[in-house]
């Protein structure tokens, strides 16, 4: 049996995880008795927090809303989960939270007990975050449309078009999504009368928010297709790779298409807010390939071959030998 301050500290985590329990769910889930259960719903109202109770057959137990909770209890694997999302939100693409979840972090650290203070620093020593290249978004603009999701309330917004522009939308909100490198909202089109995927970095919310609404049943699965990222993209290309598909899905992350041709080749859906990135993409496929445009992929694949042509090596040295004693000619034609 656990002790009583770890029981209670079980026993409050699972108030915290679903609406209602019944004393049996509990005494069970917790092996101790309904008495014992009792007990300690009556310690956790000692110090403070509102358990509230249904008597009855139906009835249960259930942790009520509070502005005078005591501080928040954490169980081990809580705290080092809590640690580790901060020190990641602190490198990622939310715009303006970075100071305060390192403000956060530094609080959290103070008063971790000594034996959890290796395991989060061997995690922070021993783990690298590689740049993703997304475009960070504005805290304000997830909280305002994560709260419009939440109340059902209709977001009027602007949207930032590829050319620049902005136009006035007028959506129901239904979930946000970050696929790692971009926040997206799936969200119902008024306008259009359809389930549509906007990029959260191209959105300004405008106030006041709309009218409530009716929620719909969820959006059919490919409402976010996995090549959400490359859809959404400026440029666009479909590359056809003399490479087996189940090789190139090895070497590109989860969200790129890539389709089967025959054994020997496949199509991958590639695409980039530039035609320079998008060259660089396709070349990190690292297999021969055929692409018919757009005309910016094509100049960008030329000037990178321009450029990859006036590498020259060392009179006598290998390009291992020569490692990073790059002898790089400009190109001379203006690229």
């Amino acid at each position: 049996m656990l002790e009583t301050s770890a029981r209670l500290l079980r026993l409050l985590t699972l108030l915290q995880t679903r609406r209602d329990w019944t004393g049996a769910e509990l005494a069970a889930r917790l092996r101790v008795s309904p008495r014992t259960i009792r007990y300690d719903i009556g310690k956790l109202r000692d110090l403070g927090y509102p358990v509230h109770a249904a008597p009855g057959v139906a009835g249960g137990y259930r942790l009520g809303a509070g502005a005078e909770l005591p501080p928040l209890l954490l169980d081990d694997d809580e705290a080092v989960a809590v640690a580790v999302g901060l020190r990641t939100a602190a490198g990622g693409t939310v715009d303006g939270i970075e100071e305060a979840s390192l403000r956060a972090l530094a609080k959290l650290e103070q008063v971790l007990p000594s034996r959890l203070r290796p395991r989060v620093r061997d995690l922070h020593g021993h783990t690298v975050s590689l740049a993703t290249g997304g475009p960070a978004v504005s805290a304000d603009t997830l909280t305002a449309i994560a709260a419009a999701c939440r109340d059902h309330h209709r977001l009027r917004f602007d949207y930032r078009a590829h050319d620049g522009t902005d136009r006035a939308r007028d959506a129901e909100p239904y979930r946000l999504v970050h696929t790692g490198r971009r926040w997206y909202l799936i969200a119902w089109d008024v306008e259009r009368a359809a389930w549509r995927t906007f990029r959260v970095d191209r959105i300004t919310p405008r106030v006041p928010s709309g009218p409530r609404f009716t929620p719909r049943p969820s959006p059919p699965a490919d409402v976010v297709p996995k090549g959400v990222d490359t859809a959404l993209s400026r440029y666009r290309a479909t590359v056809t790779v003399r490479a087996p598909a189940d090789v190139i899905t090895a070497r590109v992350p989860a969200s790129v298409v890539v389709e089967p041709v025959d054994d020997t080749s496949c199509l991958v859906r590639a695409g980039a807010d530039t035609p320079m990135r998008l060259a660089l993409h396709v070349l990190m496929l690292d297999a021969d390939f055929h692409v018919e445009g757009p005309p910016e992929l094509l100049d960008a694949l030329r000037t990178l071959s321009v450029r990859a042509g006036g590498y020259r090596l060392q009179p006598g040295v290998t390009a291992t030998q020569q490692g990073g004693n790059h002898d790089q000619t400009a190109p001379q034609d203006g690229h």
